[in-house]
This record gives structure tokens, C-alpha cells and sequence, in this order.
């Protein structure tokens, strides 16, 4: 079982690379926190929804995420939550810059993490509507 500790280390690893990818788009910090056969899930009716497995296809969505919010995309780390074996739940807080004004949301992160690295994530926004709703806004509204 993991400490939380360990997991929080991982994710504040993940929030950062994330955080770095949406800055300058270097990938190699993401791919470096995430397993070769990583699955993340997205649910939802959005232009990001999906399942993504792979690193490539992780790296593709973070990257299509980072052009969708035009760079401003930023994570707030609120809680992880452990003692579920390899697996934590992490409540973020996340915000973007859309048509000039600031939108925000909340999600729980169910992440299983594996040798120091995540190996799925699963998203679940609090509110699916608005979360599909910010990220549906065109940058040009």
C-alpha cells in the first residue's frame, strides 16, 4: 500500500509536468510520471472526452487540452486521498481563461499509480455539464 506520502509525491510530479506541458508544451516531463500502458478517462460530451491509452495518446490529449485553453489550463491540487492500495482519489480544482473571463471547475481524479508513476486516471467533474461546457467554448467566442 501506498503512503500518502509517495502518492502525493507522484501527483504534485504529474501536476507539475501538466503545468510545464501548458507552458512551454515539453512533453518529456509527462511522459517521464507516466507507465508505458497508462489509460485516462475522460467522461463526458466534450471536445477532450475520450479514453486515451498509451503514452502518445495521453501526451496527444494533454496537448490538444493545452490548445483548447489557448495555455491559461491551470490545476489546483486540493486533496489526495489514500489507503486504497495503489489507487488515490485527488480532489482538483481546475480554471481557464475563456473569452476573457476565468471559468472553473471541480473534479476527483481516481488515479492508480505504479512504480512511482501513473498508471490510469479516471476523471469525474462534479458538474459534467459545465465541465463539458467550459471545455466546448471556442477560444474565438
Amino acid at each position: 500500500m501506498l503512503s500518502r506520502d509517495e502518492a502525493v509525491e507522484v501527483i504534485d510530479r504529474l501536476h507539475d509536468a501538466q503545468a510545464r506541458l501548458y507552458g512551454d508544451g515539453d512533453p518529456a516531463p509527462v511522459r517521464d510520471v507516466l507507465t508505458e500502458d497508462i489509460a485516462w478517462h475522460v467522461p463526458g460530451a466534450s471536445p477532450i472526452a475520450g479514453s486515451y491509452h498509451g503514452i502518445d495518446e495521453v501526451v496527444e490529449y494533454m496537448l490538444a487540452r493545452r490548445e483548447l485553453a489557448d495555455g491559461t489550463f491551470v490545476m489546483h491540487r486540493l486533496d489526495v486521498l489514500t489507503g486504497l492500495g495503489d489507487t488515490v482519489a485527488v480532489l482538483t480544482d481546475g480554471s481557464v481563461s475563456v473569452a476573457g473571463s476565468v471559468r472553473r471547475w471541480s473534479t476527483v481524479g481516481v488515479y492508480r499509480l505504479r512504480d512511482g508513476r501513473v498508471a490510469e486516471c479516471r476523471l469525474v467533474p462534479f458538474d459534467q455539464a459545465e465541465f463539458d461546457d467550459i471545455w466546448t467554448v471556442r477560444k474565438t467566442e
